[in-house]
């Protein structure tokens, strides 16, 4: 599946350039879901598609997405459920940790008395990303766009799955999970029941998760869409956006610069606005293009008109859900997606001017990337290894780096993370590092102690 990711500086219209690629999708004969984050209202009044309804099933199978609106031929909407997809997960989670809570003697909570608590909204979108990848050919997606949060978020959400998973290796390490055919020894011996077994299984299921999601992440048909509102303030926060999106791997495969005023006005005062945005765009467009296309949108002079008012829509012939979600009864007895989603009429209003100058996502494999950081054998003229890492947009006073054991500590503004030395590299010292032409550069020497000795 082809995955667009949209996010960008704050208030630059990311929904609005999210809902056009998604119709620039669509008109190419893609079936194209579009999946927002937002829970303000926006997307809905942009779209005319109503309050979301939760997806039928079972609790602990529940779709993290509301039932999807058509809004055009191959297009259909859905925002994130966020309170009802964590009642239902930790009303799972409960019931298979159940002899835990026996042996703690706490009360297991209802789902009517649950509440999401902050930052679970990022662990529903990271599920939602999954859960769209695994519909069989033919009943899903072949192109998912996702409304994201700003920039900053962004970068951190996708890091999360990798750093959830270090975790866990760290807190339940494999040695340790072998420890559970002790289990009834250890109860016998200390007189009370042990964890379940359910316990390590979650941790078990966890870690496929989130390795999935990772996976979907670090795929080279996952790419993301800076949108910016170009100005002085968004090219700082763009240029940081994108050193946090380079040091986690992700691919920009286009930065629209959105609501572009008119040039040539007799107007001073709005003659001076647009030359300052005309100043800034061409700042875009040395430090991107050509290797990253910039496109252009104007600005309309008011909000963009949605998609008018809806009408009830027909039931769609085709099944957008994963097929595996649910039982054949199941199935069977739950209405339909196309039932009671709304249908926008055929004007598309703004929306379609936009779609064309956003243009579709391109077609990619969907396989893992290849690494971007590479191990430049210098031995014989400088005695040294040089690891080269790209860190676009980064600056010399947010970057820092910290040695511990096998791995790397990488700090780039805000953003962190935790990079394991290539095997060749275990074996070396830090010898010093530079930063240039957005390419960090890290001198490692061969350890004398440690590195093969010639014969």
């Amino acid at each position: 599946m082809r995955t667009v990711l949209v996010t960008g500086t704050g208030g630059a219209g990311r929904t609005t350039v999210a809902a056009a690629t998604a119709l620039a999708a669509a008109r190419e004969g893609q079936r194209t879901l579009l999946l927002t984050a937002d829970s303000d209202g926006t997307p809905e009044a942009l779209l005319g598609i109503g309050a979301p309804w939760s997806v039928p099933g079972r609790t602990a199978d529940r779709l993290p997405w509301s039932v999807p609106a058509e809004l055009a031929p191959g297009l259909w909407a859905a925002r994130i459920v966020t309170d009802e997809w964590f009642r239902g997960e930790l009303t799972a989670l409960q019931d298979r940790g159940h002899g835990l809570l026996d042996l703690l003697g706490a009360t297991p909570l209802d789902g009517e008395e649950l509440t999401a608590l902050p930052g679970v909204e990022a662990i529903a979108l990271l599920r939602a990303l999954r859960a769209a990848q695994t519909a069989p050919p033919g009943t899903g997606w072949d192109v998912l766009v996702v409304d994201m949060p700003p920039a900053p978020d962004t970068v951190a959400l996708l890091a999360l799955p990798e750093q959830l998973r270090r975790y866990l290796r760290r807190l339940m390490p494999a040695e340790r999970q072998a420890a559970r055919a002790l289990r009834p020894m250890l109860a016998q011996l200390a007189g009370v029941p042990m964890p379940a077994q359910k316990l390590y299984e979650t941790a078990e299921r966890w870690e496929r998760e989130l390795a999935a999601v990772e996976g979907v992440i670090e795929s080279e048909a996952t790419t993301v869409r800076l949108v910016v509102e170009p100005g002085p303030l968004a090219d700082r926060a763009l240029r940081t956006a994108r050193a946090g999106l380079a040091l986690h791997g992700c691919r920009v495969e286009a930065v629209i610069a959105n609501r572009l005023l008119p040039t040539g006005t007799a107007d001073p005062w709005l003659a001076a606005l647009s030359g300052q945005q005309q100043d800034a765009l061409k700042e875009l467009y040395e430090q991107w293009a050509p290797a990253v296309p910039v496109r252009e949108l104007p600005h309309l002079g008011r909000d963009p008109r949605g998609l008018g008012d809806p009408r009830p829509a027909e039931p769609h012939p085709a099944e957008p859900y994963p097929a595996e979600q649910h039982s054949a009864e199941q199935q069977s007895a739950e209405p339909h997606p196309g039932d009671g989603a709304r249908r926008a009429p055929a004007a598309l209003a703004d929306l379609a001017d936009l779609a064309g100058a956003v243009g579709a996502p391109g077609a990619r494999p969907d396989r893992p990337a290849p690494d971007p950081w590479t191990v430049e054998d210098r031995l014989a003229e400088d005695g040294v290894l040089l690891w080269r890492l790209p860190l676009p947009g980064a600056d010399r006073d947010g970057l820092s780096l910290v040695r511990r054991g096998d791995e790397l500590i990488v700090t780039v503004a805000p953003f962190h993370r935790v990079l394991p030395l290539p095997s060749a590299l275990r074996r070396c010292t830090v010898s010093g590092a530079g930063l240039r032409d957005g390419w960090l550069q890290v001198r490692f020497t061969p350890d004398p102690d440690l590195w093969p000795k010639r014969l």
